[in-house]
């Protein structure tokens, strides 16, 4: 695990924070749950049958000793969550039968702990699509106060890279909107930019990507990109944000001085806006194979509490990155 990982690890050291696991009969669910026990950057609690999570860390040589597990089907909690969850959604015709089943999933039952202050974040989606995930957030937690999109990004570390921030990037969105307006497409640039400096630090450089750079094509494509730019630039004025830009002319230097030389995002950009869910997810996955970069995410940004849903592709390694990401978002 790359050098960035181990210093979000040690930044989530400084504030432990509780977060609950929605997968714990997960086998990489447990590796990483036994990773966050042995590092302590973390509380973890698992949601699962307890005697099935303990027996599929028996047969792995698991040591999840001391963490809690939950049981959603069968919690003392239970009751408590249903009205709970009775009296958010009871205005959209959920009856209390209703609510009480509800509860049992355990998507639901482990963003319910966090809405009731059980835990501080909640990760899921190594067996689960992203709308198990998202629906109860939205549900539940709704959005942060201010912001209109829910979205999604990748930290990508590459290593031996001299591009970005020593080659940390923040990519988004490549997991949740598949083909966002202009106006959505803003949304995300500066949310990526706010969680740019919220996980990595120092001054995001965003780039909205395009096929062309500043107009060298021309198509409704490229004009989305370019109004997107537009509005991201007068609501966020202090941004350093540009585009439409071509990735070489984004990244490199030397490409930048021919294609935008007078940008002062082009050849340095550490945020990267893709135009499409399309581009995003090829593109992310491209460097993470190619490259054999680190790739957290997917995490979420624009709900009210951490909340991140993990690529069903996920390793543990990478679900234990996830979950000092969300424990980091909780500090915040």
């Amino acid at each position: 695990m790359s050098t960035f990982v181990e210093q979000l690890k040690e930044r989530a050291k400084k504030d432990i924070k509780t977060i609950v696991l929605a997968e714990g009969e997960e086998i990489r669910t447990l590796k990483a749950a036994e990773t966050v026990k042995k590092e302590g950057y973390a509380k973890v609690i698992l949601v699962g049958n307890p005697d099935k999570v303990k027996a599929i860390a028996d047969a792995e040589n698991l040591d999840i000793d001391g963490i809690e597990i939950v049981d959603s089907e069968n919690s003392e909690k239970n009751e408590e969550y249903a009205n709970a969850f009775y009296e958010l959604r009871k205005k959209k015709g959920v009856t209390p039968e209703q609510a009480a089943e509800t509860i049992k999933d355990p998507s639901y039952y482990a963003v319910m702990m966090v809405k009731q202050g059980d835990a501080d974040g909640m990760v899921s989606g190594a067996v689960h699509s992203s709308t198990d995930t998202i629906r109860p957030s939205l549900q539940i937690l709704k959005t942060a106060p201010g912001t209109k999109l829910v979205s999604a990004f990748f930290i990508m570390n590459v290593p031996d890279c001299e591009y970005g921030d020593n080659g940390t990037f923040l990519f988004g969105d490549c997991a949740l909107n598949q083909n966002p307006t202009a106006d959505e497409l803003s949304e995300i640039a500066i949310s990526s930019a706010e969680s740019y400096k919220q996980l990595v630090g120092g001054e995001p450089r965003v780039a909205m990507l395009s096929y062309s750079t500043y107009g060298s094509a021309k198509s409704e494509l490229v004009e989305k990109v370019q109004e997107a730019t537009k509005l991201a630039k007068e609501k966020a004025p202090e941004l350093k944000l540009d585009g439409e830009l071509q990735l070489d002319a984004s990244i490199i230097d030397s490409v930048a001085k021919s294609k935008a030389p007078a940008s002062d995002v082009a050849g340095n950009a550490n945020v990267l806006i893709f135009p499409n869910l399309d581009a995003g997810n090829i593109g992310y996955k491209l460097v993470q194979r190619l490259a054999k970069a680190d790739a957290l995410g997917p995490v979420l940004q624009g709900i009210a509490k951490p909340v991140n849903d993990l690529s069903r592709g996920c390793s543990a390694e990478d679900i234990a990155g996830v979950i000092a990401i969300t424990a980091i978002q909780a500090q915040n």
